[in-house]
């Protein structure tokens, strides 16, 4: 599994989003996880299935699992699918939504699941971060999409551990920001 930071089987596992509370705000503290098939034998509710047992192995409650169909993953009608699934509400329910897709590549991004959820997050404020068996995008497409961390993965071990990894980012141990500042 390698990473690059950049700038920048049920349909859901929980229609409400666990929140922590501190004083009178409320923090969400599930993910959205929207997923698409990495290969024959990692369908997307498999795919998402490993990176949400990594997430709750790093102490993230159970995610939000949004799979998509194989047929909507490149098709005019994706905003359609993504409406049909509640995508927007979930989404602001949300501490962050981590795509996964099989291949993350500037020509393949326009009209792409991948694309329009980036954008309707980057737009509402929400973080994102991708889980990608092969990423081909360079700085500035990420950037562009405001995804905060691209980790690649190609396997269910990968990416379970690529959940572990962005628990970590989620939803970090007291002290953990602080130690990495003041590492040299």
């Amino acid at each position: 599994m390698t990473s690059r930071s950049s700038r920048s089987p049920s349909h859901h596992s929980s229609r409400s989003s666990r929140r922590a509370t501190h004083g009178r705000a409320s923090i969400p503290t599930t993910p959205l996880l929207v997923t698409s098939a990495f290969g024959p034998g990692l369908s997307a509710p498999a795919v998402g299935a490993a990176i949400a047992r990594g997430l709750q192995a790093g102490s993230l409650p159970a995610a939000d699992l949004c799979p998509i169909d194989p047929a909507h993953e490149h098709d005019a009608d994706v905003v359609s699918f993504l409406d049909a699934h509640d995508f927007n509400a979930r989404m602001h329910r949300a501490r962050a939504v981590i795509v996964a897709a099989k291949r993350l590549h500037e020509r393949t991004l326009a009209g792409s699941a991948t694309f329009e959820i980036a954008t309707r997050a980057r737009q509402s404020g929400v973080p994102t971060y991708a889980v990608t068996g092969e990423n081909r995008l360079d700085p500035f497409d990420a950037r562009i999409l405001d995804l905060q961390l691209i980790i690649e993965a190609d396997s269910a071990r990968a990416l379970a551990a690529a959940g572990r990894t962005l628990a970590r980012l989620l939803w970090p141990r007291p002290g953990e920001h602080l130690a990495r500042l003041i590492q040299p």
